[in-house]
């Protein structure tokens, strides 16, 4: 099994459409995939139809030890692809638990019982490096970094990889990250190759060969209900995030161990 967060403390960065329609074409190539809403705003599970402001179980209910984690977990329209919804109580954790022992531990603590079922557990992180973020690096093996490729780009991710640093020598001395996906690249401009050039040449073999363009396909798939597999077989999208998969599950005799 492996386990991933996708996390940027950047919004808007395509974080949530990557862990999405990464993990609908891994489902689609057979593997089996459970995807793990983070974030308060809960658009991955709005993504998915789930009415988020009327959800009687999700991974609120999860962190405060209310419900077993099986107990929320929803299907999808993907065959292989598994959800645990979000919504906003989930902002309030960071409050409830701030002073409880052993709460960067909640996470790994209450996932322990499926992660023998699933191929991928990819988490779906808020833009944020707080206390829900920290469970989910706490958890995973490795860390899967969404980057916009603009001027601003690597600022923030030098940042983050020190947190994943810092976090790797306090808490989970296996975490890595193993991933960094440029996502929507603009090819008609000298800026994103100049970007994706910077960071290729500073985070070498870290950074996917596989590129996500941007898509006007991309940007319509979450209203529909639909990964960009479903929404648009035939876009760019769906050709870049199949070719992504690929590259991940080409990696996985790296992580025999995970």
């Amino acid at each position: 099994m492996r386990s991933i967060a996708l996390t940027n403390q950047k919004g808007g960065v395509a974080k949530t459409t990557t862990t999405v329609n990464l993990g609908a074409c891994l489902a689609h190539l057979g593997k089996k995939v459970l995807l793990v809403d983070l974030d308060p705003q809960g658009n991955m599970s709005s993504w998915f139809g789930l009415d988020i402001h009327n959800l009687e179980r999700s991974m609120y209910n999860v962190f405060l030890e209310e419900v077993y984690f099986e107990e929320i977990l929803k299907k999808t329209c993907v065959e292989n692809l598994t959800l645990a919804p979000s919504n906003v109580a989930l902002a309030g954790v960071e409050r409830i638990l701030a002073h409880e022992k052993g709460r960067d531990l909640i996470l790994k603590k209450r996932l322990s019982s499926v992660v023998d079922k699933y191929d991928y557990i990819m988490l779906d992180c808020p833009p944020s490096l707080g206390l829900i973020t920290i469970n989910a690096l706490t958890f995973v093996k490795e860390v899967f970094i969404p980057l916009e490729t603009k001027v601003l780009a690597l600022n923030g991710l030098v940042t983050l990889v020190n947190t994943v640093q810092v976090v790797k020598e306090r808490l989970n001395h296996s975490l890595e990250v193993t991933g960094i996906i440029a996502c929507r690249f603009d090819s008609r401009t000298n800026l994103s190759n100049e970007v994706y050039n910077q960071i290729k040449g500073q985070f070498k073999n870290k950074v996917f060969n596989s590129i996500i363009r941007e898509n006007t396909r991309l940007a319509e798939c979450p209203i529909s209900g639909k990964p960009i597999t479903l929404y648009a077989p035939d876009s760019t999208g769906t050709a870049d995030y199949t070719d992504l998969a690929k590259e991940v599950v080409e990696m996985e005799s790296r992580f025999k161990e995970i």
